[in-house]
């Protein structure tokens, strides 16, 4: 019943997020009937809610994913870090973690330059034309590295789906420390991002959308590289405290 109840829910996404019956039955994979049963149940227990004809992710479920360590922990330990960020940059601020094969935005601070930006918090973006998704995308294991670059989707003119090319400019960013996008993502937005190191490994990235890339690019770096190695200090500080208590 519980693998049920995830197929209904995965069945919703960033590209989906208002569903018919008959959708979320074929996504499911399940008879009508049942998939009407348990969405039924899920829409009393305010898991999802009905406008019409149509279904979408209600707001208990961002209540509870909330609750999840990735989330509050490190938002916590991140939030005073993209405070100054946004402050030395006034620019929109993203702090993401590589969720699967895609790039999940666990934080957002609006800048104060109109840029058309689509993320918003608990979203999740593919990672080969988002800055932050780049970034992770250049830290993740091989075998995530793979499956992403086989299935390239466009989603600008601008959007990279040459393989060669987009391998060549992650082992790039991993050299450099960050990586960039033009207007892959969307239309009049480019961003920059820096990992967050923690424990040897990537554990987030931190991003910031801007409406060009020029000789800003070099300062929102260094801004971005001061604030992530703070944010990898405090998650390390922590785990310690937690490894060392009795």
């Amino acid at each position: 019943m519980v693998g049920r109840v995830f197929s209904v829910l995965d069945a919703f996404s960033t590209s989906r997020r208002t569903l018919r019956l008959a959708e979320i039955a074929d996504s499911a994979g399940l008879p009508r009937p049942t998939a009407m049963r348990i969405i039924r149940q899920l829409v009393e227990h305010g898991a999802l809610v009905r406008h019409g004809m149509e279904y979408e992710v209600g707001p208990r479920m961002w209540h509870l994913g909330l609750l999840a360590a990735v989330q509050s922990d490190l938002r916590d330990v991140a939030a005073p870090f993209l405070n100054d960020l946004h402050a030395a940059t006034r620019a929109t601020v993203h702090l993401a973690v590589r969720e699967g094969d895609g790039a999940l935005y666990l934080d957002r601070l609006a800048g104060s330059t109109s840029v058309p930006v689509v993320s918003r918090v608990g979203e999740t973006l593919p990672m080969h034309c988002t800055g932050v998704g780049k970034i992770l995308l250049a830290y993740a294991p091989d075998d995530v590295r793979r499956r992403v670059l086989d299935r390239l989707s466009r989603q600008t003119a601008h959007t990279l789906t040459n393989r060669s090319v987009l391998t060549a400019q992650l082992d790039e960013a991993r050299r450099r420390g960050f990586a960039t996008t033009s207007e892959e993502m969307t239309l009049g937005a480019c961003s920059v991002a820096v990992p967050v190191l923690a424990g040897g490994a990537a554990v987030a990235a931190l991003g910031v959308v801007v409406p060009r890339l020029g000789r800003d690019t070099a300062r929102f770096v260094t801004a971005m590289t001061v604030a992530a190695r703070g944010v990898g200090r405090m998650l390390e500080r922590e785990a310690l405290m937690r490894n060392s208590s009795p």
